[in-house]
């Protein structure tokens, strides 16, 4: 470990400030531009001591867990709330710019859809038994210590007033020492605990951690390693006045905010199109929005969160007919003739994008696409595959909806 005084360049993709070093760059996390950096160094890894200069950009953390400083970041769930506000909304529709320029696009890029404090309904707590407590909380970065938060300033209410009840179903269900991880979703109808990385618990223990979820309120169900443990109410959530009861530790949008602005630019592009596919379609975000405006073929590889979507479309009323097909669209994408009866298409996939179903689409003729995304990187090489198959982006929208990181969502629509 060597200790130098560097001066920080530009962020990278994740985050972090970057420094010339004399063998290459130095990644310095918690740290902007402009700034002189006293730093401890590890190859090319900086860990701040002192900040002989700070930028103007510095603000100090909302989050006491963040590090009084701002450069701490003893908490690893954020990892710019050093950084102020339009600084932090530049930055993160840069990394759009910058994914769509460096696959030669030169759309036009929206302004960020900013999220705000208190509005995550889902969040994925790292939780560990001690010989005196509980501990929930977040992992520091690059580290297996849990940091005990008592306040979250991204959380929704409903999940901070939890926190007791969250630790108690914790302490009651972990078997050893080791640590384990604690979905929390807000849902209408209370919290849904999906629980993993706890090995065989004994059939007394299970009986008592049932007694414990049922004697706490505001718990809907608690699921361990993917199994239904204890469902006191069904938990309920709502795509477009849709009620769907998501499949125990499903995926969903973690903000309510930022899905609803997705629907929407969805919806707005695709207009009165009368046959739409939906790909990658969870348990209908999307799908159960369009089908009040046309018929809808939902396209999902996991199988309990279609049929939640199946049985949710069966129960509500006003919609226009919508089927479904479990299908692993990485390895069996909609060929071009099966799509050839589809005016629209909307796909939402992982993070590893849709290349294979992009180069199916290529070749289609259908008239209009919205392209979601929560990597700016594999949607533009999913984007250039569209752009040469005849399709024109017409918009290009940023969505924060994981603040104070570097993640960014988007949502690009396109016509042949």
């Amino acid at each position: 470990m060597s200790t130098e005084t560097v001066t920080i360049q530009k962020l990278g993709g994740q985050g972090d400030g970057i420094a010339d070093g004399a063998d290459g760059p130095i990644y310095v996390p918690f740290s902007l531009p402009g700034e002189s950096v006293a730093i401890a160094r590890v190859k090319n890894h900086g860990t701040i001591m002192s900040i002989a200069k700070p930028s103007v950009d510095r603000q100090d953390p909302p989050c006491r867990h963040f590090g009084p400083d701002g450069v701490n970041g003893t908490c690893g769930g954020c990892t710019l709330q050093h950084m102020a506000d339009q600084p932090y909304r530049t930055f993160k529709r840069q990394l759009v710019i910058d994914a769509l320029k460096s696959k030669g696009i030169s759309a036009e890029v929206g302004e960020l859809v900013p999220a705000h404090p208190g509005e995550r309904r889902r969040v994925v707590f790292a939780a560990r038994k001690t010989e005196k407590d509980m501990l929930i909380g977040f992992n520091q970065a690059e580290s297996h210590h849990i940091v005990a938060i008592e306040e979250c300033p991204i959380s929704s209410a409903a999940i901070l007033a939890r926190l007791p009840a969250i630790k108690a179903i914790g302490a009651a269900l972990a078997t050893s020492a080791e640590a384990f991880r604690i979905s929390v979703l807000e849902t209408l109808s209370g919290l849904d605990l999906a629980v993993d990385g706890i090995k065989k618990m004994p059939d007394p223990q299970r009986r008592k951690a049932i007694e414990t979820v049922l004697g706490l309120r505001g718990i809907a169900r608690v699921s361990l390693n993917g199994e239904i443990l204890v469902e006191p109410s069904k938990p309920i959530v709502e795509f477009g006045g849709v009620q769907v009861s998501p499949p125990a530790g499903g995926f969903a949008q973690a903000t309510k905010p930022a899905e609803e602005t997705m629907a929407e630019l969805v919806l707005a592009h695709l207009g009165k199109a009368k046959r739409i596919a939906d790909l990658f379609a969870g348990a209908g975000t999307f799908s159960l929005r369009l089908a009040r405006i046309g018929r809808v073929h939902a396209v999902e590889g996991e199988e309990k969160a279609l049929a939640a979507l199946d049985q949710a479309a069966r129960k509500a009323q006003g919609l226009k007919p919508v089927s479904v097909e479990k299908r692993d669209l990485f390895r069996r994408p909609l060929m071009t003739s099966e799509l050839k009866v589809y005016d629209a298409v909307v796909f939402d996939p992982p993070r590893a994008g849709a290349e294979f179903q992009c180069r199916e689409l290529a070749r289609s003729t259908v008239k209009k696409i919205a392209a979601v995304s929560c990597n700016p990187l594999t949607l533009a090489r999913d984007l250039t595959i569209l752009i040469e198959g005849g399709y024109r982006i017409t918009g290009v929208t940023p969505i924060d909806q994981f603040l104070w990181t570097s993640h960014v969502e988007v949502v690009a629509t396109l016509e042949k």
